[in-house]
């Protein structure tokens, strides 16, 4: 899945773009993992970001995540490297907390040019999936130095001290350095089957190409020529979800990205989104958001 050509069905989500316009161009961007939960939910489907490595760091709880064609199970805490381009999905408990950070990928090259050590260098070419409590007693002392840098990163992030750009490349060199000497120890993880990864790739280009027509899982099946049994096993296995819910998610994702970064109305949403019923609509996103389009505007604040 290394190649161009096999990327091109995965959304490309460029968070400056569709989260956070401040920080279109930045090489750098941070966000405590519930607040990009709160928008793209805690069962985030397959995508990738072009250009960017990122860095998941979660507190507690069960995760599963995909990187690529393998999938981890672990239990938190536990922390994510997935390298630019490579497609990821994500499930987080409903409580979890932590840390989402990502990079441009020139700031990993820069550090590996500067960089004399192979071992560390090859590393962050690869996905690393770390659990704290499945680490030698020898190596957790590097883990709360990597936990404290990402707080160090928080704090400088949200503060306006002088040569906070500086601060902040040298705290994310010193944390990629951190992961790397971990990543001898990376969790271990199942490969997904080929054509179960080439039946869930066609089903997720499918839905991007057709959410806003409002396709009912059987339109999708059919044009798969798949059952709905077999669809629902592949993507409980893949991405732990049933495929409806794949399909919802997409809806309402691009419901709060046009509530965040337009001036439609709740209505005009609703049919840009191929619903015929405004009601249904607002019931549909209270549903799956727990409160109304309203409420979420005004959270938000835009």
């Amino acid at each position: 899945m290394s190649d161009a050509n096999d990327t091109e069905w995965i959304p490309n989500i460029i968070l400056g773009q569709d989260y956070d316009r401040r920080y279109l161009d930045a090489p750098i961007h941070y966000d405590v993992l519930e607040n990009l939960a709160a928008f793209y939910g805690r069962d985030m489907p397959v995508h990738r970001h072009a250009q960017y490595v990122q860095i998941h760091y979660v507190d507690h709880g069960t995760i599963d995540f995909l990187i690529d064609h393998k999938v981890y199970e672990v239990i938190g805490p536990s922390c994510f490297y997935t390298p630019a381009s490579t497609p990821h999905s994500f499930r987080t408990d409903p409580g979890a907390r932590g840390h989402v950070l990502t990079i441009h990928q020139s700031l990993v090259w820069q550090l590996m040019q500067d960089n004399a050590s192979p071992e560390i260098n090859t590393s962050l070419t690869q996905a690393i999936c770390l659990e704290h409590d499945r680490l030698p007693d020898e190596q957790k002392a590097l883990w709360r130095r990597l936990a404290r840098v990402l707080e160090d990163i928080q704090l400088e992030w949200s503060g306006n001290q002088a040569a906070k750009d500086l601060a902040l490349m040298s705290l994310v060199r010193l944390l990629l350095v951190n992961l790397a000497r971990l990543s001898s120890k990376r969790s271990a993880s199942r490969t997904v089957n080929n054509e179960n990864l080439r039946l869930f790739h066609r089903f997720t280009e499918m839905i991007e190409e057709h959410y806003q027509e409002q396709w009912h899982l059987p339109r999708y099946t059919a044009e798969m020529a798949i059952s709905e049994s077999r669809l629902n096993q592949t993507c409980q296995r893949i991405a732990n979800r049933p495929p409806k819910k794949l399909i919802h998610d997409r809806v309402i994702q691009e419901s709060k990205r046009l509530l965040i970064f337009s001036n439609f109305s709740s209505n005009e949403i609703c049919y840009q989104l191929g619903f015929s019923d405004p009601a249904y609509f607002s019931r549909f996103f209270k549903k799956h958001t727990g409160m109304t389009t309203q409420q979420f505007r005004k959270q938000t604040g835009y």
